[in-house]
């Protein structure tokens, strides 16, 4: 992926057409005074994208049509209820598609021992990546020791078998304070990604939020981006602001924004 930045003006904005056409798998959002030309091949974006499937509706036939879109464009993981983590894992072996589901989803409010065992079960089910909701009541209580207690067993239980830990903040319900506090949690308990939202909390992903959490993170962790992406424009914007995983729901709407 490439960017460059260049103010914006009434001059600069008439020349983008010239500009554009010299740069293949080219996507342009805007930012106050600047516009942003982002440079990044289709597999690129792929590879950064969990496809996402979270409804309680969501039935076999769906999930199969999920992971065969996946293995279409090569996103780099499906993200499931736990319930639909062994059918993703037969389907997707061998793709290159990992599988990744979702732990004390989506309120967070369940005891660590209960979040703990959940991850060790879903990955015996097959899960490459477990994206827990952190208790956030207890964020915001100041009970940090229960906060780090929380997460610690998720990472145990996945570490030990080889498995990825993104902790959902649900940044939503959070002060900055807060959302600091609880990526240096994250970082101590030794996740490996901090997440915006559910995409089920009271907002989803924003470019504040996706800066706030990377600054305080630095380059020792992933940051996801989840919640309300729709748009090839919505996800290189998070992409820039720091993000180096994106979670969506329309994940084939995002990458048919880039040429193949």
């Amino acid at each position: 992926m490439r960017r460059s930045e260049f103010p914006t003006t009434e001059m600069s904005l008439n020349h983008l057409p010239s500009i554009v056409q010299h740069l293949p798998d080219t996507d342009i959002y805007l930012r106050p005074r600047l516009f942003v030309v982002v440079v990044m091949r289709r597999d690129e974006l792929a590879s950064l994208i969990d496809s996402t499937l979270l409804r309680a509706d969501a039935t076999p036939r769906d999930v199969e049509a999920l992971c065969v879109d996946a293995m279409e464009y090569g996103f780099r993981c499906v993200c499931v209820n736990p319930v639909y983590v062994a059918l993703a894992s037969r389907l997707l072996r061998g793709s290159g598609v990992g599988v990744c589901t979702v732990v004390g989803f989506p309120l967070g409010a369940t005891l660590p021992e209960v979040k703990a065992y959940e991850a060790a079960r879903v990955i015996e089910e097959g899960a490459d990546e477990v994206d827990m909701v952190m208790n956030v009541g207890a964020l915001k209580a100041g009970n940090y020791e229960l906060v780090l207690r929380d997460i610690r067993g998720v990472v145990e239980a996945a570490h030990q078998n080889d498995a990825l830990v993104k902790v959902i903040i649900e940044a939503g319900y959070l002060t900055d304070e807060e959302k600091v506090a609880a990526c240096k949690l994250a970082q101590k308990a030794g996740a490996d990604f901090v997440k915006t939202s559910t995409g089920f909390g009271p907002t989803g992903a924003t470019i504040h939020d996706v800066r706030l959490m990377r600054k305080t993170v630095g380059d020792a962790m992933g940051v996801k981006a989840a919640g309300g992406i729709r748009t090839l424009q919505d996800a290189l914007a998070m992409i820039e602001a720091g993000a180096n995983r994106i979670g969506t729901s329309r994940a084939v709407d995002v990458i048919r924004g880039l040429k193949p």
